[in-house]
């Protein structure tokens, strides 16, 4: 069955459309507001002619270039070109103002291989268990893990922890605009149909992110613009390496089991990273500065997430994540249905999705690698040429996503605000989380009670809510015991 699943797998036609799926996947990734869903979503129409091999690995070449490129702009440019990416442009983009673009990005692309490489090896050896366990979540467990990636605001907070809890309960707050999914009521709408259906956190990031960072390249181009610092590193230090080999092992086993629970993503995964690296590390006073390990941890937890999703999707049927939705109607669409008859009836293409996934993989990295020192050749682009360039993506970027103005006026907006976040030395980043994990928590809240009946017991009724709420309690008092025993 090996031997046959590298027939398949290895076909000349299979790896030439692996190869342009990854590439197309990292440019897909690096444009601000198209996201991977999207750009996996943008290609499946062209599977259909396909046998199921090449489809599903093309699909798969695409995943994996997009999580990965979305960090090449959130290093050069302060923008995030996916959700998954804005943890890394904390401190992926601080690393490369100060001359250390080539190395920011060395540490992603290497990290984001072996991240991907890790859930790999656990897609092939685990799948069924971890699958298993994944599917034990229920409303409760799923509040739980919100509220542990909830946790992390303090440490993504930037100067003042009092503000950045602030600016979290600023983002939850404004995900509770639009119609309530149990109730059915309008919130926050004040009447307008573009709210009904709440407020989109890509155009809000888009603005927090790079329309902002726009704001701020017009006001360095009014004053006397500064030279360009030249790149003289393409690639990690010999001292990133050890770095990188330990975050990606633990991040990219986090990344994989985050991306093997249902309806999470690599968003969340990555923010989570960050948070728990920062905790970890001995310099995690210096997050926020350019530290090696602020770009390693969040880049390997998000491409573990992308082995990881497939697990619950080939193993059970039951997509990890929308991308993994995607692929699952992929795969029905050549007569296949992912679960256990999968394993049992089409073994040889569930090996090949293996064998692909770890090529596509090794693909990124050649690409991303031999490419270090033509990405950072943005930074060499004056000003004046690259701020309307910005400028222009930012808007087509918010406009293309439903095809409705009213997104870039939120874009805009958010784009003002988090202007003047940066001139008070405030990070977005509890906004973009509380917007994302808010709706998370809400929901899984009221229907855990819903289901128990207004007994709140029910969030400490299993072993995994117990095991998250150690995790609670371990990320808020670990800080603090870190930092009296600093002082000692």
């Amino acid at each position: 069955m090996i031997i046959d699943a590298l027939l398949l797998a290895l076909q000349p036609s299979v790896l030439l459309y692996m190869f342009l799926g990854v590439a197309g996947g990292i440019f897909i990734g690096c444009l601000p507001g198209l996201t991977t869903t999207m750009g996996v979503a943008l290609v499946l129409p062209l599977t259909f002619g396909m046998d199921a091999t090449h489809s599903i690995l093309l699909l798969i070449g695409v995943y994996v270039g997009a999580v990965y490129g979305g960090s090449i702009s959130a290093v050069l440019l302060n923008t995030p070109g996916t959700p998954a990416s804005a943890a890394t442009a904390i401190d992926g983009h601080a690393m490369a103002a100060r001359g250390e673009a080539g190395r920011a990005l060395g540490i992603s692309t290497i990290s984001s291989f072996l991240g991907g490489i890790i859930s790999c090896f656990f897609l092939i050896l685990i799948s069924p268990y971890l699958a298993k366990f994944a599917l034990k979540f229920s409303a409760p467990e799923f509040f739980m893990l919100a509220v542990f990636g909830l946790c992390i605001i303090s440490s993504i907070s930037g100067r003042s922890v009092l503000i950045g809890l602030l600016c979290g309960a600023f983002g939850v707050l404004i995900a509770t605009i639009g119609i309530d999914d149990i109730s059915g009521v309008a919130r926050f709408t004040f009447g307008n149909m573009n709210l009904f259906s709440g407020v989109n956190f890509i155009p809000v990031m888009i603005g927090l992110f790079a329309m902002s960072q726009a704001f701020v390249s017009v006001e360095d181009m009014m004053k006397k613009q500064s030279d360009a610092k030249k790149i003289t590193q393409a690639l990690p230090h010999k001292e990133d390496w050890r770095v990188i080999f330990k975050n990606s092992a633990i991040f990219g086993s986090l990344g994989t089991f985050i991306g093997s629970v249902p309806g999470v993503g690599a968003d969340i995964a990555s923010f989570i990273a960050y948070g728990q690296s920062k905790g970890l590390s001995k310099n995690g006073d210096k997050y926020g500065t350019g530290v090696p390990e602020a770009i390693s941890a969040p880049e390997a937890a998000n491409n573990g997430v992308t082995g990881g999703a497939l697990i619950p999707m080939l193993t059970l049927g039951v997509p990890g994540d929308a991308v993994a939705a995607i692929m699952i109607g992929a795969l029905t669409v050549q007569g296949l249905q992912p679960g256990p008859l999968l394993f049992q009836n089409n073994t040889a293409i569930v090996y090949a999705i293996f064998i692909g996934f770890f090529v596509a993989n090794i693909f990124m990295v050649c690409i991303g690698l031999s490419s270090v020192r033509l990405f950072t050749r943005v930074l060499s682009v004056p000003k004046a040429v690259l701020t309307p360039i910005i400028f222009l993506l930012c808007f087509v970027g918010s406009y293309s996503l439903a095809n409705n103005f009213f997104d870039v006026i939120v874009m805009f907006v958010f784009g003002v605000f988090g202007y003047f976040l940066k001139k008070i030395g405030v990070s977005p980043s509890p906004i973009i989380l509380g917007l994302i994990l808010g709706p998370m928590a809400e929901s899984n809240f009221r229907r855990a009670l819903l289901m128990s009946r207004g007994e709140y017991d029910t969030f400490f009724s299993t072993g995994i809510s117990w095991f998250f709420f150690v995790l609670i309690v371990a990320s808020l008092l670990f800080p603090v015991f870190k930092k009296l025993t600093k002082k000692k």
